[in-house]
């Protein structure tokens, strides 16, 4: 029987860090963080809501972070 493969651990960053910053930095500081995927999204933006391990997500209103959560 085949092991169970064990997902790669999360980068250690709280998503409220980026909350208030321009999203390109917020995007770029992320990235060098470790998150493997970053996705940025406009307010009220429709989204499934599947877990994926290494993404973080960005809501973002005239350029700037004002919700950030893993996932």
């Amino acid at each position: 029987m085949a092991p169970i493969p064990t997902p790669p651990a999360e980068p250690q960053d709280s998503p409220d860090g980026y909350v208030g910053l321009d999203a390109e930095h917020a995007e770029r500081r992320a990235r060098e963080r470790g998150w493997s995927t970053v996705r940025a999204l406009p307010p009220g933006a429709i989204i499934t809501m599947e877990y994926r391990v290494g993404r973080l997500n960005f809501e973002v209103r005239d350029g700037r972070v004002v919700r950030a959560w893993k996932g």
